[in-house]
């Protein structure tokens, strides 16, 4: 008799801990936060800059303005989507702020040769506030250079530097984007 409701009571429990997590993955950026506030009308406007696919993965970059329509205080950020059948589709949100450190680190990662340590092999990444994560794997110096996509707990995707060049471009497109939102032109 006692069983059923300590059942029921650990799978609320389960529940309430796994919506939870959900929502820690959006607040660790400004943006994520911005939009999860209540009692205010928050209006998400976005648009689309481009997509690229790298093999069963497609990546698609956004440009984000989100506003309090009270107010009318601003933010800004990319929304970037992996869709990777059958997994779900990831959103991930990228404050407008580090969108230059993270074409700076992709740009880093497109010329890594093996010269980066003098050890037979490494690991070079970046990683954004949400837990997005590019990185540049090499086993041994006659091995090749892997380079990988990463958001949390979903697989990894394999890119070529062709593909990881596409994704620097339409991120660097949306923050072009950004700034002439920002500056009115």
């Amino acid at each position: 008799m006692i069983k059923k409701p300590l059942i029921q009571m650990i799978a609320l429990c389960a529940f309430a801990l796994t919506a939870s997590a959900q929502d820690t993955n959006a607040m660790k950026t400004l943006i994520g936060v911005f939009e999860a506030q209540t009692g205010v009308t928050i209006v998400k406007g976005f648009g689309q800059v481009g997509s690229v696919s790298m093999g069963a993965a497609v990546i698609s970059v956004r440009s984000k303005e989100t506003a309090d329509a009270g107010s009318g205080h601003k933010v800004y950020g990319l929304g970037v989507e992996i869709e990777a059948n059958p997994l779900p589709k990831q959103r991930i949100l990228i404050d407008d702020d580090e969108i230059d450190s993270l074409l700076a680190g992709m740009d880093y990662l497109l010329k890594i040769s093996y010269d980066v340590t003098s050890l037979p092999s490494f690991e070079a990444s970046y990683t954004t506030k949400s837990g997005l994560r590019v990185f540049a794997y090499s086993v041994r110096k006659n091995g090749g250079i892997q380079m990988f996509l990463q958001y949390g707990d979903y697989p990894r995707i394999a890119l070529s530097s062709t593909q990881l060049s596409q994704l620097y471009g339409l991120i660097d497109q949306a923050s072009k984007n950004l700034t002439a939102l920002k500056t009115g032109k």
